[in-house]
């Protein structure tokens, strides 16, 4: 098969019939030899039923119902699992990537492009949403040691050998954001809209699932956290030594006096608050670890739809 479109579904019923007819339109002119998978993530609307509708009347949609809601990585990693296209192009399902420019990432693909990412112009989210967006990334970007650009989301495109070198990755936790730079091969971006959301709604990413999101990857991808809590060791040890010095001063040389009972208050109160960081830190990877040593499945499929 040519190409494959992957569009997890979460929270936009309204928007499912002109998403695939959009995709449809845009496709058509570029491949007959085409799929759309509609990734519906245990979305709390009647996605799926609308989702049923559609794959009876267009047997070029394939439907994927997953157990419960996974999240939007791990539905992209099943739309992933059961494409055929040599070529595979991951788009939300809020229409605010316009469909119509699969054509812009497809042609550029065709230049010999392995992966090529739409880099989202004129975004018209609000001053929370920009801004949260932009201290999501430059915290990803810190913790994981990788660059971070604001502006690319999930629309891309993908030639085969890049997802199946994405599948031979074993971790459970998946972002893949991280995941196609992990593996490399040649990389382009065109310049895309970006639209606003025509139901009214707004995206389910709220600024505590974007930080929750940054710090559970940022562990699963990156030791730079252990690396942190060596730094800020020493730099608590080398206060410490130069307090003691300053103490050791102010008694013996200059004769003044020292109130013990703040300094041991202040300081056991400081050493505690510093070793349950380092702990805290210390448990969220050995959970992770628990996590992957269990070898569960990223995601469990309830029913798929119009699959040989």
């Amino acid at each position: 098969m040519e190409l494959s479109v992957i569009s997890p579904v979460y929270g936009a019923p309204t928007l499912l019939r002109e998403l695939v007819r959009q995709i449809e339109e845009t496709v058509d002119k570029l491949t007959a030899d085409y799929e759309i998978i509609l990734v519906e993530d245990h979305s709390p609307d009647n996605s799926r039923e609308i989702i049923t509708d559609i794959c009876r009347e267009n047997k070029k949609v394939k439907g994927v119902f997953l157990s419960r809601n996974f999240g939007q990585q791990y539905a992209l990693n099943a739309g992933f699992d059961l494409s055929q296209g040599d070529y595979v192009v991951t788009l939300d399902c809020d229409l605010q990537n316009p469909p119509s420019q699969i054509k812009d990432l497809y042609e550029k693909a065709k230049e010999g492009y392995d992966i090529v990412f739409a880099s989202r112009q004129n975004r018209p989210d609000n001053f929370f949403m920009t801004h949260g967006s932009r201290l999501f990334n430059k915290l990803m970007g810190f913790l994981t040691d990788t660059q971070q650009d604001e502006s690319l989301a999930e629309f891309a495109i993908y030639r085969r050998k890049v997802i199946d070198a994405m599948a031979q990755m074993g971790d459970f936790r998946r972002y893949y954001p991280l995941m196609n730079q992990w593996v490399g091969f040649k990389t382009g971006k065109v310049f895309v809209n970006h639209n606003e959301r025509t139901d009214g709604k707004e995206s389910s990413y709220s600024m505590r699932k974007r930080i929750n999101l940054a710090v559970s990857t940022a562990v699963a991808f990156s030791t730079k956290s252990l690396q942190l809590i060596a730094y800020f060791g020493f730099i608590v040890t080398l206060m410490a030594i130069i307090a003691a010095i300053a103490l050791v001063v102010k008694t013996m040389i200059m004769d003044e006096e020292v109130s013990g009972w703040i300094t041991l208050f202040v300081s056991t109160w400081f050493i505690a608050g510093i070793m349950i960081t380092i702990m805290g830190i210390i448990a969220v990877y050995i959970g992770n670890i628990f996590d992957e040593v269990k070898r569960r499945p990223s995601y469990i499929i309830d029913e798929k739809l119009n699959f040989e």
